[in-house]
């Protein structure tokens, strides 16, 4: 009996290195918004965005 929480049969055919395509979407909508984030505080940092457009 597996424990709660576990699959009960693993996919053999997918090895521990492999990540899903929706979990590789993820990750790449996350770094997208910091580097986004990111930007839009140097320019409001740098004076080149009014810091009133960002609420």
């Amino acid at each position: 009996m597996s424990a709660p929480g576990t699959p009960a049969d693993p996919d053999p055919a997918r090895s521990a290195g492999d990540v899903p395509a929706q979990r590789r979407l993820a990750l790449n909508e996350d770094w997208a918004a910091t580097v986004v984030g990111l930007l839009l505080l140097v320019l409001i940092l740098s004076g080149l965005w009014p810091g009133w457009l960002v609420p």
